[in-house]
């Protein structure tokens, strides 16, 4: 499932948080809500990197973030 798919799926508190430390790694409790609603995090272009540091989103879901939180704000 692609983010567009899963996005309007998350409550106002997932994607505050998303929004506010997009580009960081994803919190663990942010990234169990995305699973929740049907986020797979072996596959698709939203999937970054996992490692050590945590997980993260690719750089094309960090700029479709960026570009919903601005759509939002507007």
């Amino acid at each position: 499932m692609e983010i567009v798919e899963w996005w309007p799926k998350l409550d106002s508190d997932a994607k505050a948080w998303l929004i506010a430390h997009n580009g960081e790694p994803v919190s663990p409790e942010v990234l169990s809500e995305i699973i929740a609603v049907g986020g797979s995090v072996n596959s698709g272009a939203w999937v970054g990197e996992s490692g050590p540091d945590g997980f993260f989103l690719s750089d094309e879901a960090v700029d479709w973030i960026e570009a919903a939180a601005n759509d939002e704000s507007d």
